[in-house]
């Protein structure tokens, strides 16, 4: 395999480069170009053991609430929705993350919101609903020349080859159709992410959870932003309606873009808007 002292640093004909002052500029390159990257959260270890110790408990109520023999009917066994639902404070700040939210300005044109946030869990030794191939705009075979939703995967335990950290696809985002399974056994990659760590892919890259084969869950805590035109997943504005919220997190988790449900309602929101 060739070393990075054997690439070309030279050329000739280019009238056009990008060229990037920060790291953050470097992620968002990759990720428009390669539909994925990886990137620090700049989250602190006592607060990571914080958002991990709350992912159990929210998970425990989760459990507690919905019951387990529904979730295992539904194939969401594996899955907490939307859980800033009930740990707000936690799972609000995750995902309003600074230095994420950096990087979503530089990749989604205009506003943006949170369509979903889900606790994800790899189970030891075992299939689940996360282990197939998908977009995470299902069923749509079309390309855009920019990112219109986001993909941001935050690692609460180590991703490793060992317990299936999440297959990609590099550049299908840039493609209709999914590809052949000859070419996904030739090209498909595994990345490996640090605890702490976002794994960001544009929502039209091709990826897959891993087969986990170590005795231990690996959880993470997956958000998907979008720009406003796609519908939420499940509806925060009615799910979070009289928490307390700043106006930025009101505005990203969608409270303003709520479809009006009467014509009163939508004149009314014109003249405050």
């Amino acid at each position: 395999m060739q070393t990075k002292s054997h690439i070309p640093y030279h050329n000739y004909g280019i009238l056009k480069q990008d060229k990037f002052s920060n790291g953050l500029d470097e992620i968002a390159e990759q990720v428009k170009r390669l539909g994925f990257a990886v990137m620090d959260s700049n989250i602190s270890p006592k607060q990571l053991e914080i958002i991990s110790k709350t992912f159990n408990s929210t998970f425990s109520a989760y459990l507690e609430k919905f019951g387990k023999n529904r979730l295992i009917k539904a194939n969401e066994i594996n899955t907490i929705r939307a859980p800033l639902y009930f740990e707000d404070e936690i799972f609000i700040s995750l995902a309003t993350n600074k230095n994420l939210l950096k990087l979503l300005a530089k990749l989604i044109d205009g506003k943006f919101i949170l369509n979903q946030q889900n606790g994800i869990i790899n189970p030891p030794c075992k299939s689940y609903n996360q282990g197939s191939w998908h977009r995470d705009f299902p069923y749509q075979h079309f390309v855009s020349d920019t990112p219109l939703g986001i993909n941001a995967l935050f690692c609460l335990d180590e991703f490793s080859v060992e317990n299936g950290s999440t297959f990609v696809l590099p550049t299908s985002h840039k493609v209709r159709n999914f590809p052949s399974q000859t070419y996904i056994e030739d090209h498909a990659l595994q990345i490996t992410a640090k605890p702490g760590q976002f794994i960001i892919l544009d929502c039209m890259t091709f990826h897959s959870g891993g087969h986990n084969h170590t005795d231990h869950e690996r959880r993470a805590v997956n958000h998907v932003y979008t720009i406003p035109y796609f519908k939420q997943q499940i509806s925060l504005p009615s799910l979070l309606d009289g928490r307390r919220l700043s106006r930025k997190e009101k505005e990203l988790l969608g409270f303003d873009f709520e479809v009006p449900n009467s014509i009163e309602k939508f004149l009314t929101k014109k003249s405050i808007g």
